[in-house]
């Protein structure tokens, strides 16, 4: 379904996107629009999935997790059914925190943390090397996270095509 992201609409989601935690008034005040159709166009984009939910970022390493990798994964076998049951197992294991699939020498990059690499180790051993269809995978540890963003430029119509 295409949904009609006029200037107001980037405009909210670019201040969204900064700070979830701003009231629709002051958001309204932002973007020069009074409260009522500020707020009616917050809800149309939640109701059509442009807004998904709302979270807070949480600093991993403040909460002891020291450890992030980027674990890549080639599986045995490509069928579909393959992919889905690999795809079913990791959906419910918290230290991966993010699983994409990928093009290339690897079917699927996940990114672990952990507090520290013993605990790491033991968890690729443990789960990584037990799941389902796995053939080979090899760490990256992150040395440093030099970018880390979760907001991204919403493209104007004309950027489209």
């Amino acid at each position: 379904m295409k949904y009609n992201l006029d200037d107001k609409n980037r405009q909210i989601l670019d201040i969204l996107q900064q700070d979830a935690k701003l009231s629709v008034k002051e958001i309204a005040s932002r973007i020069q629009l009074s409260f009522t159709p500020t707020y009616e166009r917050i809800k149309n984009m939640e109701e059509a999935g442009i807004i998904s939910k709302y979270v807070a970022l949480v600093d991993r390493q403040r909460v002891g997790l020291k450890v992030a990798a980027y674990c890549n994964v080639t599986l045995k076998e490509q069928s579909k059914f393959a992919l889905l049951k690999f795809e079913d197992a990791i959906k419910s294991i918290p230290e991966i925190i993010e699983t994409i699939s990928v093009s290339g020498n690897y079917d699927y990059m996940l990114k672990i943390v952990s507090t520290d690499i013993e605990s790491y180790n033991k968890f690729i051993i443990d789960t990584i090397s037990n799941l389902p269809n796995i053939g080979q995978y090899h760490s990256s540890i992150v040395m440093t996270e030099v970018k880390k963003e979760t907001a991204f430029k919403i493209p104007h119509p004309e950027e489209l095509y």
